[in-house]
């Protein structure tokens, strides 16, 4: 797997219209995954961390299968990315801390209808069921946004809860972890939700 930080121009109108819209910017990102414009991508996820409109510019992190090729992106669109492997085998130890950061999509199913959750509480328990299946305790988390997104996509509006997490964990399924890494967590990934972050705590 590969992990890249891109450092977008927000003042680069292609870029400022995928910035206002996740689901333009999953167009955009889905070039550098295809040799071919009808070809299906390698799997990707990804994630908007910051935008800076003082400075005109954003990071975006994209965790992939295959190395982007970033070279497709539109003239003047990426600043600068940096790529390097991920090993997931060697960075998921048992019994290991990692701080972590998602933003996901905190849903449940009722009557065959997916809502999403809007009260803090039930995000966190949501969060805390996903953690638990992918074989982590979380000891420390905080609620860093919630926001309701309303998107256009193929003619159609479409409403997304999007809610940011950072906090501890506790590993101690390595394989459950590795496997949830890799699909993502929750729904609405194309929409840049369900990358899971994880930086190993020094001590723990």
């Amino acid at each position: 797997m590969y992990l890249t930080r891109l450092r977008l121009d927000g003042r680069n109108a292609h870029c400022r219209r995928d910035l206002a819209s996740a689901y333009e910017m999953h167009r955009t990102l889905t070039r550098a995954f295809v040799e071919a414009d009808d070809a299906q991508p390698s799997r990707f996820l990804w994630r908007l961390d910051s935008v800076d409109a003082l400075q005109g510019e954003a990071v975006l992190l994209v965790q992939s299968d295959q190395p982007g090729r970033w070279e497709s992106a539109p003239a003047g669109y990426i600043l600068e990315h940096l790529a390097k492997p991920l090993d997931l085998s060697a960075l998921l130890q048992e019994q290991r801390h990692y701080r972590f950061r998602l933003l996901a999509n905190p849903t449940v199913s009722r009557e065959g209808k997916r809502y999403g959750l809007n009260k803090e509480e039930e995000q966190l328990a949501w969060l805390n069921r996903q953690l638990e299946k992918a074989g982590c305790v979380m000891r420390d988390v905080l609620r860093t946004r919630s926001e309701r997104w309303t998107l256009k996509k193929k003619g159609h509006l479409i409403t997304v809860q999007a809610v940011g997490f950072e906090g501890i964990l506790r590993l101690e399924q390595s394989a459950a972890l590795h496997s949830v890494m890799v699909q993502g967590v929750g729904h609405a990934k194309s929409l840049g939700l369900g990358l899971l972050s994880l930086a190993p705590l020094r001590h723990g």
